[in-house]
């Protein structure tokens, strides 16, 4: 009995491998100045047939680096979402006043660690049309 019982375990943890895991970093300006603070987060975009862990770094004077926080993500189809914020602590707000709303984008990850840069429009939203996005998205 105890010789089943292992054979089960062993086979049972011979499943699906965990996804290879990359990461990004790079620079994030709004409006051609660098982000003080803020997040960014890749998604994995499932409509696209891409799925895995998100990635997520925290935007420091400007930079960001995935392994920073440990959270690479898989290559391929992402949609990016970044808050930026002033830096200025108060009471309420320890990282700041929010810079713009929360700006999205899309973007395609390479199968490997990359560097991507980020400059959100100073209106704060996306801007639409072919080849707008980073990376031609």
């Amino acid at each position: 009995m105890a010789v089943v019982s292992l054979t089960l375990i062993v086979v049972a943890g011979c499943g699906e491998r965990a996804p290879s895991l990359y990461h990004v970093s790079g620079k994030v300006t709004f409006g051609g100045k660098p982000v003080p603070a803020g997040s960014i987060l890749f998604e994995p975009d499932t409509t696209k047939g891409n799925q895995g862990p998100a990635g997520f770094a925290r935007i420091k004077d400007g930079k960001y680096d995935t392994r920073d926080s440990g959270q690479g993500t898989v290559g391929g189809p992402h949609l990016v979402r970044i808050t930026g914020l002033d830096g200025i602590p108060g009471e309420e707000l320890p990282e700041g006043t929010p810079l713009f709303p929360e700006y999205k984008t899309q973007i395609n990850l390479p199968k490997q660690n990359t560097t991507q840069d980020f400059d959100v429009p100073a209106t704060g939203q996306p801007q639409t049309g072919p080849g707008s996005g980073p990376a031609g998205v």
